[in-house]
This record gives C-alpha cells, structure tokens and sequence, in this order.
C-alpha cells in the first residue's frame, strides 16, 4: 500500500487541459475517522462556463479531429494507466469514501476495464443502410452530442466515471465533470492520469464543488447536450427539469430497493454469501443493494439462521483496515441510518443478527451495526424506502405470484436476483420483475461492465455500461442520396 497517495494538490481543477486553484474550497472528511483529509475546489457557475468553453475548443480542435480508432487506442492506453495505479487509487478511495481496500481496488480495475471495453467499442458503433423507393439510397450514422455534463455521486466514483465518461469520450463527446463534493480525490487522481496519457485538452474537464452550486450550473447550462446523473430521486427530478429548459436529454440512474427473491428449490449455500455481501457492500451505500430479502415461507427459518451467522461474523473497522465493512461516508448518513433504525425500533421489527463494532474504533467515524430485520412487513418504511446502508429486511412469502407482488410493490425499480433451480420460474419471474437488470442464481454477474445498466419507475431512465451506452451518448443521423 503507498504511503502517501496523495501526490497532487486536491484543489485544483482541470479545464482546458490545464490545473488552475478555485475562488474557495471544501474539506473533505475521512470518514474512518473523522479527520480533515484534504481540501477540494469549490467550483462555481464561472468555473462550469470555463469547462464548457474548453469542451467546445476541444471539439473544434484536436479532439474533434481524432478518428474513432484514435479514440479507442487513447482510451486503452489510460485504462492501462488506471489498472497499474490501482493500489494507489484503491487506498485514495479508502481515505476518501471509507469502503474497505480490496474493494476499492475492484473499482480501480473496473475503471481500467470499462476504457479498455470502451477502448476497444470506439470504432465498432455502426450505421445502417435502409431500403427505400427506387433511386434512393438512405443511411444511418452517429455522431456526438457534442459536449456532456456528467454528474457523479461520492459511493463509486471511478467505477460511474468508467461507465458515463468512458462511454461518452469513446464516441467523441467532449465531457464536463462534476465529482461530489464528499469524495473526489479518485476522480482527480483519474483526471491527472488521463492527462499524462496524452488526452487532448479539454476533452474532459473536472469542476469539483456543491451540487447547488457548480451542480446547478451544469445542469442548467444551455450549450450542455446530455446529462448523466447518479443520485438520489430528488436531485434527478431537479437535474432534469433544468435540463429540460434547454431540451436536453437525460440519462438518469437514481434510487432501489432491489429485492433477492429465494424460492425453497434454491442453492441456499451458493445464495447466502450473495445475499450478505450485496446488502453490507460499501456499507450499503449502493444504488442496487439487496436491501429486500424475499424468502419463500418453507425455507425462511433455515435461511434466517444462516444469514444471522453470516452477519455475527461481519468483521468492521476503518478502511485501510481492509475487512468486510467500513464506515458510512460521513456523520450526515450516519444519522439518516439510525433514524431508520429507530423506526424500526419503534415498529418493534424483529432484529434477526447484527455485526458487531469492536471497542477501539476512532470516535470521530461514521460506524454503525449492519442489521438484518426479519418478517417485515412489505409495505414498512424499511421495505419501501431506500436507507443507504447496510440494513436488510427479510419478507416472507408463499408462491411465486405473492413474492413478484412483494417484489414489484415498491416505487423503484433497478435491480433484482432469482434463486431457484426451476428453468421455467426463472424465465416467468424474469419477465415479471418490473426493473432493468435481472441476476439469477447470482447478483453482480462480476461487474457487469458489458451489461447495459439502468432502472425503471423512480430508480431512473436510460441505460449506462455496454453498447447501450454508446448509443445513449451518441445521436442518429439519417441519409438519404438521391442517385438517379
């Protein structure tokens, strides 16, 4: 593990190529502990109009000029770059955002794989010829939107700046980023390596700040062609609404409360790992955690016992630490938890197994037991609304109509897994679940790096990751040459 990762000055920001101070700046809080980590740039509506005009220069200019095959051989190069500096960007990532080590380096080697998968796609998104009347031959082709706003939340931020600017740089955008302000030392530590790989200037340009402020800014700014927004349902509303001023497309991945549907026919030993690594990952902090346990009556009790011990046995501690949890990202979520977890106290929900928090963790960090509730009710708050951390409930049902009731009984709609040996139930649950991604007899599928990712209802619209991608960030033009 480097001893001190961080190389660079963290209040800076890249525009046009070039590393400039801002007006102010923000403290970011290692939340392992409590301590002052580093200060970022506070970039305001100035700075964002600073970023557009070097997007628009870059477009006119060499970036613009690059062919595709140039594009895809650029963006290998820097995916190499990324993959051996993982351990370096893996303990940045524990600093900064507080998951433990090892999955800090995951996200490293799944920045490199996205600009690799992207790398290798930049020259492979084809046209089409169509048949029409006599005389004529009509085609297709992609091209740009021109300049992209993307908008990256604090929980994974290499990983949604492989899968939303990989994409949109492979296709020849040119791209204005907006890290959050809770965790960004990753996304610079990116930046900078993108640069040193020869990336032309101002083909990306990262403007940290609040999302009020530089956030609102982007959203908002009228020569902005697309937009890509991770985050809470409330700041999507917002984010598109500014976007739709200016008739703006908007790729939107918001909210879950993804369910694990297990039938009594399933591999529980193969299941139970999935089913508690997915909930307490990144302390839960993840937009497609299983937060909602569904459990086929016959089998609840057995199951019950076997995830409790798997919770029992939960290793936590502060992230350089490298066991299976660490902290929340700050004392704010810390405190959005522990209401849910008085409401479901006052609720008198059963507590099925918690982890424990051993005596010397730093006072200052954002620590808190993950917990797993049984016989919840699906429509309590903790079945219905999404929490941001590591809390699970399990919800008994009886049949397969009663469990995709449960299941789809919720405003989101992203992820969701199927246990069960049965080829036909897989396929009929499959089409049944109301979400983008379905996982059966698994969750993740690795990655996922070359599966298209996105949700319905309030979980968001569009598709990241993928081809899918590609054509998100791309626009179709058509042909047609009149020849006789």
């Amino acid at each position: 593990m480097p001893s001190s990762p961080l190389s660079f000055d963290p209040a800076e920001m890249l525009i046009g190529g070039r590393w400039r101070g801002a007006r102010d700046t923000l403290p970011l809080v290692n939340p392992s502990d409590g301590s002052e980590l580093a200060h970022v740039a506070r970039g305001q509506a100035a700075d964002i109009d600073a970023a557009v005009d070097a997007a628009e220069a870059a477009l006119a200019g060499e970036w613009g000029r690059m062919s595709a095959a140039e594009r895809g051989r650029l963006l290998a190069a820097i995916g190499r770059r990324v993959v051996e500096q993982a351990d370096r960007l893996a303990h940045l990532e524990a600093l900064d955002v507080g998951k433990p080590l090892r999955q800090g380096r995951a996200d490293a080697l799944a920045l490199g794989r996205y600009l690799e998968f992207y790398g290798g796609a930049a020259d492979k998104v084809h046209g089409e010829t169509l048949p029409v009347q006599h005389g004529y031959t009509a085609l297709t082709w992609r091209e740009p939107h021109g300049i992209t706003g993307h908008i990256v939340p604090w929980n994974y931020p290499m990983q949604i700046v492989g899968r939303s600017v990989g994409a949109a740089l492979a296709m020849g955008n040119a791209c204005v980023l907006k890290p959050a302000e809770e965790a960004c030392l990753t996304v610079l530590a990116f930046a900078r390596i993108a640069v040193e790989a020869g990336l032309p200037a101002g083909a990306l340009n990262v403007v940290p700040g609040l999302g009020e402020e530089a956030g609102a800014a982007l959203a908002a700014h009228p020569r902005v062609r697309h937009l890509s927004f991770t985050g809470s349902v409330a700041t999507g509303a917002l984010v598109q609404a500014a976007a739709a001023k200016n008739v703006v497309p908007v790729t939107l991945e918001l909210g879950g409360k993804s369910p694990q549907i297990v039938f009594a026919d399933a591999d529980l030993d193969a299941a139970v790992p999935y089913l508690v690594n997915a909930g307490i990952q990144n302390a839960g902090q993840t937009c497609s955690a299983a937060s909602r346990i569904l459990i086929e009556r016959t089998v609840h009790a057995e199951l019950r016992e076997r995830l409790a011990a798997r919770y029992r046995a939960l290793r936590i501690g502060p992230a350089v630490a490298d066991l299976d949890m660490g902290p929340l990202i700050s004392r704010r979520q810390l405190g959005i938890v522990e209401h849910f977890l008085g409401v479901a106290r006052d609720s008198g929900l059963a507590i099925a197994a918690q982890g424990e928090l051993p005596n010397h963790l730093p006072s200052g960090g954002a620590y808190v037991r993950p917990t797993l509730f049984d016989d919840v009710p699906a429509d309590h708050a903790l079945a219905q609304q999404e929490i941001f951390g590591p809390v699970q409930v399990m919800i008994p049902f009886d049949g397969e109509a009663d469990a995709l009731a449960i299941a789809n009984g919720t405003p989101y709609g992203l992820v969701a897994g199927v246990w069960t040996r049965d080829g036909g139930r897989q396929l009929r649950t499959a089409r049944a679940l109301q979400c983008g991604q379905v996982f059966i007899n698994n969750y993740g599928a690795g990655g996922g790096v070359e599966l298209p990712f996105g949700g319905v209802k309030q979980s968001g619209h569009g598709r990241e990751k993928g081809f899918e991608a590609l054509y998100g960030f791309s626009t179709l033009k058509t042909v047609a040459i009149r020849h006789e």
